[in-house]
């Protein structure tokens, strides 16, 4: 294959693709002011909504690079962001507030977990991926909920936030708010980065046909394990900004609905593109709040339009914007 064959030239500089970006910088740029055209008295309704987007668009993120780039369909990628949250909800509850400390302790054992695991689960394929996956996220979700000194099944409430360099920047809404677009836009990039570097050119390509890429001298499962990790942090520092959002942690934020959830965002927006994982995460939330008005059971109504998106829209919503933004998809 022309991407497989091409993995060992050297890799060429290209002007900025700007016109692939629009998609994203409308709507980042529709978050950023949104604090400001929020409606008179629903302030805090329109910046809850707008920070829970931007908080589950960072795990969608992290996890089309796994499934959109990498062909690795995980079924417990929520087990990271449950991670993320507990560790934060623990570190917390034990009097460590400063929001430095517990992130890196947050990365730390969000990495560790997705090495552990990842080094297990990438030995297999395939359905076998996806089942090993889940049982993994189901193992931490049931290890969550016996840990009756913080909450167990009822969840831990959170009676203090997090410290942002001696400030409660987090404990406001509208500075929670901006932290978290800092950190979408953080996630967009390095995402954007690592797909168009020599590092992504071998995931993407793997994905096709890994028998190849290893016969060109490629380790691919190294390859594949540095994205799993890489994913799997990304996904934690969501699951930060989620506890601290709301207060408290509960192990239903690892749930295998959770995930099955983040793929439907995935899918939903459009695997493999640049703005797919944003517009999925987007769309999933407010249609899940505009439909629970209607309905109790809002879900009965939102299956038949992803059947619609999947069937009519293949590619998602970014391939109804492809005749805008001429970006095809990256894997």
């Amino acid at each position: 294959m022309r991407r497989v064959a091409s993995l060992a030239a050297a890799p060429t500089r290209r002007a900025p693709d700007l016109r692939g970006w629009a998609p994203t910088a409308v709507v980042l740029a529709a978050f950023a002011v949104t604090p400001l055209l929020a409606p008179f008295g629903a302030e805090g309704y329109v910046l809850t909504l707008a920070t829970r987007m931007m908080i589950l668009a960072i795990a969608v993120v992290s996890l089309d690079l796994l499934i959109g780039h990498g062909g690795l369909v995980s079924f417990g990628h929520a087990a990271f962001v449950g991670l993320g949250a507990y560790v934060t909800g623990i570190l917390l509850t034990e009097g460590i507030h400063d929001a430095t400390t517990i992130l890196v302790v947050v990365v730390a054992c969000a990495a560790l977990f997705a090495l552990v695991t990842g080094a297990v689960s990438l030995r297999t394929s395939g359905v076998y991926f996806i089942m090993i996956t889940l049982a993994f996220a189901q193992m931490l979700f049931f290890t969550a909920s016996s840990l009756s000194a913080y909450g167990g099944d009822d969840g831990l409430t959170l009676w203090s936030n997090a410290e942002l360099f001696g400030t409660a920047v987090l404990d406001d809404a509208r500075g929670l708010f901006y932290v978290t677009l800092v950190v979408l836009i953080g996630a967009i990039v390095l995402a954007d980065r690592v797909v168009g570097s020599r590092f992504g050119r071998v995931l993407r390509a793997a994905k096709e046909n890994p028998t190849r890429v290893a016969a060109l001298g490629f380790d691919v499962f190294r390859y594949r394990l540095v994205a799993y990790v890489l994913a799997g942090v990304v996904a934690g520092l969501a699951g930060f900004l989620g506890a601290v959002q709301a207060e408290f942690v509960s192990p239903a934020a690892m749930s295998w609905q959770r995930s099955g959830e983040l793929i439907v965002m995935v899918v939903l927006g459009g695997m493999a593109t640049r703005h797919g994982p944003l517009l999925g995460a987007v769309v999933f939330v407010g249609l899940e709040e505009w439909l629970s008005t209607w309905i109790d059971h809002w879900k009965l109504l939102f299956g038949p339009l992803l059947v619609l998106v999947v069937l009519y829209g293949r590619g998602g919503l970014a391939t109804l914007l492809a005749p805008l933004t001429g970006e095809p998809r990256r894997g």
